[in-house]
This record gives structure tokens, C-alpha cells and sequence, in this order.
């Protein structure tokens, strides 16, 4: 039913002026489409597409909401330190081995999170295995 059907993120701010700035200077992104005040919605150059709502509940999730899989996840952590993006650990992740920011999970290979300007959990890894 679903399996053909594609699918997209929906990232919760609290302040859109405030995620528009981070994602533009922290990630490098412009949205392709504003709602104004209501959303802003992002496609990347790999065609996947996300939107950034406006609501009062931003930031309340406990988990990653969305992740970017990219070639090198330890250059794109420094691309992004660079820009002053600070980074998650989570110490409560079996097998799971750090070097520095970035986690390192076996055959699930390497990920790192860090959060948006509104508190959401973001995550850039390196793919599924297959």
C-alpha cells in the first residue's frame, strides 16, 4: 500500500525566522518553498524534501526526527564544528564506539546528532547498509 509512496520529514519550530537563519547558516540550506508563517519547505540536492512548521511544540521530541545520510560523516561533522554546530553523545547506546563526535556502530557504520536551533534531534550518517 505505502511501500510505493514517498515520504518526507516534518520538523517542528517554534520560530521560523529563528530555523530559517540556522539552516541557512549552520547547514547551508534555502528553502524552495515559504508559507509565510506558516511553514518553509527544503529540497536537497539529492531530491528529498522536509518542511519546517510553525507550532508551539517544537523541540519535545526525545529521538532524532530527521537525518541526512552523507559521503563522510567525520568531514561533514567538521564542515559543520566549523560553522559552530555542537554535537550529541549518547553513552547509552550499546556497541556503540566514540571518536570524538562521531559514533561508530559496526555494520550500521557511523552517525553523529546534533540539534537545530529549536531543540530537535537531527542526525548525519552514512547510509544503511544494504
Amino acid at each position: 500500500m505505502l511501500d510505493h509512496a514517498t515520504v518526507t520529514a516534518n520538523i517542528p519550530a517554534a520560530d521560523l525566522d529563528r530555523a530559517r537563519t540556522f539552516y541557512a547558516e549552520k547547514l547551508g540550506m534555502t528553502p524552495d518553498q515559504d508559507i509565510e508563517g506558516v511553514m518553509l519547505v527544503y529540497r536537497t540536492a539529492g531530491g528529498s524534501t522536509f518542511s519546517i512548521y510553525r507550532t508551539d511544540y517544537a523541540g519535545q521530541a526525545g529521538h532524532t526526527i530527521a537525518q541526512w545520510h552523507v559521503d563522510d560523516v567525520d568531514s561533514s561533522v567538521r564542515d559543520l564544528q566549523a560553522k559552530g554546530v555542537a554535537f550529541e553523545h549518547y553513552d547509552d547506546m550499546p556497541g556503540v564506539e566514540w571518536n570524538g563526535d562521531v559514533a561508530s556502530m559496526g555494520d550500521m557504520g557511523k552517525a553523529a546528532w546534533f540539534k537545530d536551533s529549536e531543540g530537535n534531534i537531527l542526525c548525519i550518517d552514512d547510509g544503511f547498509p544494504e
